[in-house]
């Protein structure tokens, strides 16, 4: 029998977004390319062809995307700045177009109500920047610092809460490891040293916040937990290895001094030695850790799996998304319980938690009925309410998405929003879920608890 879904009195209800995919305009007002355009441009790397030329024209339309904000009843917004509209070349000459852009969006926010939750790195490096190594330069800890720097600046007060990276891992993974994101590398060594440098680069920018900064900084980390599809030792190992790579490999340096040992057993050679110096740097304390979650992962030996040695194992008779992704909540349970166990009680955010089903191009009749997202909202509350209950601290959930997007490679193909964006025509419509968001945020979760 499931508990009574209950919510602290000062929760964080919010959605989030990020830059490329929503804002449009990416060189409007003196931006820069980023390496996400680049990617764009080579065939094949992009579902149906897709770009975020225009994605969800969020850099025209920002006004009206705050309204919707306001009119769900949500408390704050993440949403990520695009470093090249900042730093047209990542480094040296500021944009103020640029700042002025993300100013007015901040001023929009507060107008209504809603708490900015800025994150600085969500994934769209300038292209400039790449050109000279990008994440497989040692010096990008410094560049990416120096961008912080005037970020923190410009807005620290009316920005309470900042994020230095989203999803470090992805970064790697997709972008250096397998070649699936952008910048499109595929190369073990690469990987490990961009994994890296993202982690000097957090860390430098936090240390930076600590000289500037008034208010709470942290680190987002998608968090996928790894089940063993048997109690076989060589699955119970393969497990360890995914995890250390998926979800140790970033938090662990922050908190407890050191990479997974997994990862040297995985890398060989391209795992070097780092220096202790680089690990003081990476564990600055943080005011908080912020969470994505989506599902989890089944697992088991696959010797002929690079380079992990690891395959999924498809779980029957579950839902799956249009992402293939299974629909596990209490995955969102375990996966916060354990962090609790492994790395204290810093204060979580959940960052990113949401599903991608089918939704028709059309709203029809002002409507867009989205059960299976309904549901999945439904059961991720109570998760999340489970977590809470154990003692996991918890301050506050934000939606993914509040719009429909470009889902990264897979283009417009998969729509995660709450709210329905018909892309030829740039037209908001609410779905079911987002009128039961709605009601969540105003009951604090309560409208959620079966009424006797």
């Amino acid at each position: 029998m499931s508990q009574t879904i209950q919510f602290p009195p000062d929760f964080l209800w919010g959605s989030a977004t990020s830059a490329y995919q929503i804002e449009g305009s990416p060189l409007a007002d003196g931006a820069g390319p980023s390496i996400w355009q680049r990617f764009c441009a080579v065939p094949g790397n992009m579902r149906d062809g897709d770009t975020g030329d225009i994605a969800c024209d969020h850099y025209k339309r920002y006004k009206d995307d705050v309204a919707l904000m306001a009119k769900l009843g949500l408390k704050a917004y993440r949403f990520s700045v695009s470093w090249s509209r900042i730093l047209p070349q990542g480094r040296g000459a500021v944009n103020q177009a640029g700042l002025d852009f993300y100013g007015k969006l901040i001023d929009e926010l507060l107008a209504h109500g809603i708490e900015p939750m800025v994150t600085l790195y969500h994934w769209d490096l300038p292209a400039a920047l790449d050109d000279r190594g990008g994440w497989l330069n040692p010096d990008i800890a410094d560049w990416f610092t120096d961008y912080a720097r005037i970020l923190f600046q410009a807005f620290d007060g009316r920005v309470k809460s900042w994020a230095t990276l989203n999803e470090p891992w992805v970064v790697t993974d997709g972008g250096y490891m397998h070649g699936t994101l952008a910048p499109g590398h595929r190369n073990l060594h690469e990987a490990a040293l961009a994994s890296h440098n993202l982690m000097r680069a957090h860390g430098s920018a936090v240390k930076a916040y600590r000289e500037i900064g008034r208010h709470q900084i942290g680190i987002v980390v998608n968090i996928e937990p790894k089940y063993p599809a048997s109690q076989f030792q060589e699955d119970l190992d393969a497990t360890r290895r995914a995890d250390a790579y998926m979800n140790r490999q970033y938090l662990d340096p922050i908190f407890l001094g050191s990479y997974p040992p997994e990862l040297k057993q995985m890398f060989g050679d391209a795992w070097p030695e780092w220096p202790a110096a680089d690990f003081e740097l990476i564990g600055q304390k943080l005011d908080f850790v912020g969470i994505n979650y989506y599902t989890r992962s089944v697992v088991r030996n696959e010797p002929s799996n690079w380079p992990l040695k690891v395959a999924p194992v498809r779980q029957p008779q579950a839902t799956y998304t249009e992402t293939g992704w299974e629909v596990f909540p209490q995955g969102l349970t375990d996966t916060l319980t354990s962090f609790k166990q492994r790395y204290g009680d810093t204060p979580l955010y959940i960052m990113e938690n949401g599903s991608a089903f089918y939704d028709p191009p059309n709203a029809e009749n002002g409507r867009v009925h989205d059960p299976l997202r309904v549901d999945c909202l439904r059961k991720n509350m109570q998760a999340l309410s489970n977590a809470l209950a154990q003692g996991v601290n918890v301050r506050g959930y934000m939606v993914w998405s509040l719009l429909d997007n470009l889902e990264w490679s897979l283009g417009f193909s998969k729509r995660f929003g709450i709210i329905h964006v018909n892309f030829a025509t740039q037209q908001r419509t609410l779905k079911d879920s987002a009128y039961l968001y709605a009601d969540i945020v105003a009951s604090n979760g309560a409208c959620l608890n079966p009424t006797v």
